[in-house]
């Protein structure tokens, strides 16, 4: 279908648009409430889960069935006539990835409002990605959509000419998106296996099935619809069970006006904790593990033998006692679970020891929810150093997020979709106010849980927990960590470890809510991942297909061919990033920070300096984007905790001014824009420099 040619034509396609979401929010309410009355009638939790996930993977691939197309423009595009609101709408859902909806919460949970030293977060995750987007709004998004190209790449190929920009940026654009990618499917493998109850790497496939429904047969085009049904599944469950907790704690579901007053309790209750001597016993304990893991690193092979020998003899004297079979096999278990050699020993003690040094701490080291940053700026040195490392971090992960927003392929090329530029701008505005819906509620989710783990669930009695803590333990033990360590069989604050990556979807059960709420967050978390893994698998297809280029047969020269392309490379990535994904390599938020750092470096300077100034030339963004590129891929990589561990290096001794790994951005960004304005100044009388000037001409936005 071609773009409406007057304003009669558009009228009444904006018309059909509208008839039909409707249809689709009277469809998603009728879901809602049938799986409400059936759960009061008695239907199992186990149905339940699979229910919601089959009606709504459906309910999107009957939308992407239905935008099917073989039409470049269709496919890449969209046709280029999205109205402005729904492509606000389909940006926001792709924006509100995995990691705003299920991580965001979890992590101002974990970090407060500002972020630990050594874990910038907090607050700089919201503040980053909405100034992000003004970026996109103020600078990019409009002189992008006047150029009417395809892909991220073809803006670099068009402004600087030759062939080595378009691949840099192509190849760029392949690295931080198979990086963001690899997040979402991680979040998709860890709902789909809750809901089902399926082992996490089935829950993968299953969830992947999803994505590909929605995505290979229509390209842009149907990833547009299926993000707008997405995002409203997601923002309903997400507003629901904070505005139920709200109700609940302080009597009003206006979560974002009220959570406040929850604030002073919180803190009360931290001073609590702090003093409490069974959590000063449950420190202790947890001190006493870190040290007796520092003795073993003192002789790694020795420590091995003697472990595996008592651990033999242990299966050997309950078998010769004839224990109960439970025991025997517990006792198997730990025995397998011995190190192998010296090298994996190094790296799982060392990694056993920091983390019990970390739960030593006051509230298993978690920050003060209400401060603003760690340290003391008027305390000792130690205090002050952590302070300035604290505030630091802070600002440089606000920076990488903000210029990486401005940076990702895949949510600018959704400015490519619509009608005209003014449509670009009010897109971005649509965008930024679907976001805040959910943007101004996760601080409040974030405060209203702790205040629920605090006051009602520590204390509890170890044979009353809730089955919720089990049952997310067994999808991953990372995410839920409950031991009695001090033996009085009550649970303390210290004894239990969270993962970020569950608050959100495990905030209905630990409400009390009905399980059918918990069906809703679960699709919604669910919605967020497919939504997101949708428009990156089919920005790195692109990049791979239509903007490197490849050599092919005639046949497939043809822009129809390079759409067959290009799902078929949209198949493959999917699996290599399933693959990925199944490793369980970080958690869900570092991930898709460290994507935004390598987005920064790679884009932002050449997208700028491209826009505002003629001088920058094909060399000097050929520099600048290898050289903060390189800088910042080299600096996350020497300072990975698994492989500086592995090499048995201090933690943090690699950091530059205490800048944790995945802010690499940082210094990558500010480099890539000096080394474009320094050698396209020295090279501006070269060829390159004239083919960019000339390029730059030919659109009036640059």
């Amino acid at each position: 279908m071609t773009a409406p040619d007057n304003s009669s034509l558009y009228a009444a396609y904006r018309w059909r648009l509208h008839r039909n979401v409707a249809f689709y929010v009277l469809v998603l309410l009728a879901l809602l409430a049938l799986m409400a009355w059936a759960e009061r009638q008695g239907l199992s939790r186990n149905l339940i889960g699979p229910i919601f996930l089959f009606a709504t993977v459906m309910m999107y691939a009957m939308i992407g069935i239905t935008g099917r197309t073989t039409e470049a423009e269709e496919y890449f595009v969209a046709g280029r006539r999205i109205p402005a609101m729904y492509n606000g709408m389909a940006t926001a859902a792709d924006w509100m990835s995995a990691a705003s909806f299920i991580s965001l919460s979890g992590a101002l949970y974990l970090q407060g409002f500002s972020g630990a030293g050594s874990q910038p977060g907090g607050l700089a995750y919201v503040m980053g990605w909405t100034g992000g987007f003004c970026l996109v709004g103020l600078l990019i998004a409009p002189r992008l959509r006047e150029m009417r190209l395809y892909t991220l790449p073809d803006f670099f190929g068009v402004r600087y000419g030759g062939r080595w920009p378009r691949l840099l940026a192509a190849g760029a654009a392949v690295l931080c998106s198979f990086t963001y990618v690899v997040a979402q499917i991680y979040g998709i493998g860890l709902i789909a296996s809750r809901l089902t109850g399926v082992q996490f790497e089935i829950g993968i496939l299953l969830g992947l099935g999803g994505v590909l429904l929605c995505s290979f047969l229509g390209g842009m085009r149907a990833i547009t619809w299926t993000q707008v049904a997405q995002y409203m599944i997601l923002l309903l469950a997400f507003l629901l069970p904070v505005s139920w907790l709200a109700y609940k704690q302080l009597g009003t579901p206006l979560a974002m006006t009220a959570y406040g007053e929850q604030l002073p309790k919180i803190a009360a209750l931290e001073q609590k904790l702090i003093s409490d001597p069974a959590e000063i016993e449950v420190r202790d304990a947890f001190y006493y593990r870190a040290k007796n893991y520092e003795f073993k690193l003192l002789d790694i092979e020795s420590s091995l033998r003697k472990e595996r020998e008592i651990l033999e003899v242990q299966v050997r004297t309950l078998k010769a006692q004839a224990a109960d079979f439970a025991l025997i096999a517990q006792a198997r278990r730990e025995l397998l679970a011995i190190p192998k050699d010296t090298a994996s020993a190094r790296e799982q003690w060392t990694r056993a020891m920091q983390d019990n040094l970390e739960r030593a701490q006051p509230l298993s080291g978690l920050p003060l929810h209400s401060q603003a940053f760690q340290g003391d700026p008027q305390g000792t040195p130690a205090q002050q150093k952590l302070f300035e490392t604290s505030r630091l971090n802070f600002m440089a992960l606000i920076f990488c997020l903000m210029v990486g927003t401005a940076g990702l392929p895949h949510l600018l090329t959704r400015y490519y979709t619509t009608p005209s530029v003014a449509e670009a701008r009010q897109s971005v505005a649509w965008s930024l106010f679907f976001i805040a819906l959910l943007y101004l509620s996760a601080p409040a989710l974030a405060v209203l849980v702790k205040f629920e783990v605090m006051n009602n669930l520590v204390g509890s009695s170890f044979d009353a927990l809730p089955h919720w803590l089990a049952q997310w333990g067994r999808v991953d033990p990372a995410l839920v960590d409950v031991a009695d360590v001090n033996g009085d069989r009550t649970l303390q604050f210290g004894e239990l470890r969270l993962g970020a990556d569950m608050i959100m979807l495990a905030t209905p059960e630990l409400g009390g809510m009905p399980f059918v709420i918990s069906g809703l967050v679960a699709a919604g978390g669910l919605a967020a991942a497919l939504s997101t893994a949708d428009g990156l698998l089919l920005t790195i297809s692109n990049a791979l297909v239509h903007d490197m280029k490849p050599r092919t047969a005639k046949g497939l020269n043809t822009p129809e061919g390079r759409v067959i392309l290009s799902k078929f490379a949209l198949l493959a990535v999917a699996m290599l990033a399933a693959l990925a994904a199944a490793w369980k390599p970080a958690q869900i938020l570092a991930l898709v920070t460290a994507s935004f750092s390598l987005a920064a470096a790679a884009f932002f300077p050449g997208m700028v300096l491209g826009i505002v100034w003629k001088g920058a030339n094909r060399i000097g963004v050929v520099c600048g984007m290898l050289g903060g590129l390189g800088v910042t891929v080299l600096y996350m990589v020497i300072n990975a905790s698994y492989l500086r561990t592995f090499w048995g290096l201090e933690p943090n001794a690699g950091l530059w001014f205490g800048i944790q790994p995945v802010s690499a951005g940082v210094f990558g960004v500010p480099l890539g824009f000096a080394l474009i304005a320094v050698v396209s100044w020295f090279t501006r009388t070269a060829p390159e420099a004239q083919s960019g000037l000339a390029a730059a001409d030919s659109y009036p936005g640059l």
